[in-house]
């Protein structure tokens, strides 16, 4: 998988921290506070350089075309992934960054050295997040019709197919399929040092899940509950090694970190409740509810002010020692990466790094950064 002089998340933290959703105005909370996310490309490039000097694993995006409306339109401007990633690529030193890409949207071979562009920028520190399908407001967009649920799958795995080849492969090939029909296909330049980038993917239907433990390297899957989610893990894990590999399980969240408890939570019924953009929140739930499975209808009614704190990800919050002992619960579940939001990165993530961070070191589930 890795190779001397390339960069990845193979380092010697036993829990990868990355920043989520940054790309998207409001990040991933749906409220109409003051300092909300903007997302700009200024204040994206600002969180970028100050997460990698303090450490912080990967940076993930959201794919994102328009906007679930409401009072803020909530993520509706966002910066295109790839190019995004390019440019943090191209002004950041070690952290991984990822892109997000809709298969349905790109066409394989404009992908794969899309991709590898942007790992020879980073040299060696890009990584793809592959979704095979999601909301079809989106989709509708592009003209193109979602294929039944378990079809995207299939068509993922073609399409995937064509991506490593290109990554991989020095003489022409073809591929016909029900899918594609490409012939004599090739691509150089190869990505850094000769490997490929690490693949991820989101799937948490039974049939997306076995996609991602089959073609990726990273496997999110939703943490509604941890005990529950090192069940998940061993699954995963299990499964992986009956196909002879090794996949590694993250899960996504959002953090409210403050001094004391008492501040933390109030800032979260702040933002999150007393100022959610409650239209937006439920366009939001009712899309994830009608196109994708990763959800089971009780957790929608369950967790709905999750949706507005952080798109319905796992909470942490707290003061430094509840968010760092929550962090550690999570990488005793074996997962192998958090990825999480604030409402505001470039105002919380200092605290963050200064108060969790070291806690997270002291207790042996984050390596020094000099050590990385």
């Amino acid at each position: 998988m890795t190779a001397p002089g390339r960069y990845d998340l193979y380092n010697g933290n036993r829990l990868k921290l990355g920043l989520f959703g940054a790309n998207c105005s409001s990040g991933r909370a749906a409220t109409m506070v003051p300092e909300r996310w903007s997302g700009s490309w200024e204040e994206n490039l600002a969180v970028a350089q100050l997460a990698d000097e303090a450490g912080i694993d990967f940076m993930l995006p959201i794919g994102r075309w328009r906007g679930y409306g409401g009072a803020t339109n909530f993520e509706g401007a966002s910066l295109e992934t790839i190019t995004w990633a390019t440019g943090l690529l191209a002004q950041t030193k070690r952290m991984s960054i990822f892109g997000t890409v809709h298969a349905p949207m790109y066409h394989p071979i404009v992908a794969a050295k899309q991709f590898v562009t942007a790992d020879l920028v980073g040299r060696g520190r890009f990584g793809l997040n592959l979704v095979c399908g999601w909301n079809q407001d989106e989709f509708t967009m592009f003209g193109v019709q979602q294929r039944e649920h378990d079809l995207r799958y299939a068509y993922g795995t073609d399409w995937l197919s064509i991506v490593m080849k290109l990554w991989t492969q020095s003489e022409p090939f073809d591929l016909q399929s029900e899918y594609f029909d490409v012939r004599g296909v090739v691509g150089e330049p190869k990505p850094y040092g000769g490997v490929r980038p690490m693949v991820m993917n989101a799937g948490a239907s039974p049939v997306g899940r076995e996609f991602g433990i089959t073609n990726c390297d990273l496997l999110f899957i939703p943490l509604h509950d941890v005990a529950v989610g090192a069940q998940d893990v061993a699954a995963a894990e299990a499964r992986g090694r009956e196909l002879g590999k090794r996949i590694r399980v993250c899960a996504n969240g959002f953090i409210v970190c403050r001094p004391t408890q008492h501040e933390a939570e109030e800032y979260l019924q702040y933002y999150s409740q007393d100022h959610a953009d409650w239209e937006a929140v439920d366009h939001l739930m009712t899309l994830n509810g009608f196109y994708s499975r990763s959800h089971t209808p009780e957790h929608f009614v369950q967790y709905r002010n999750r949706w507005a704190a952080g798109h319905g990800g796992y909470p942490v919050v707290g003061d430094p020692d509840t968010v760092a002992r929550e962090l550690i619960r999570i990488a005793e579940a074996g997962f192998f990466g958090f990825c999480f939001s604030f409402v505001n990165y470039l105002e919380e993530l200092p605290f963050f790094r200064d108060e969790v961070l070291p806690r997270l070191v002291a207790a042996g589930v984050r390596a020094d950064i000099e050590e990385n």
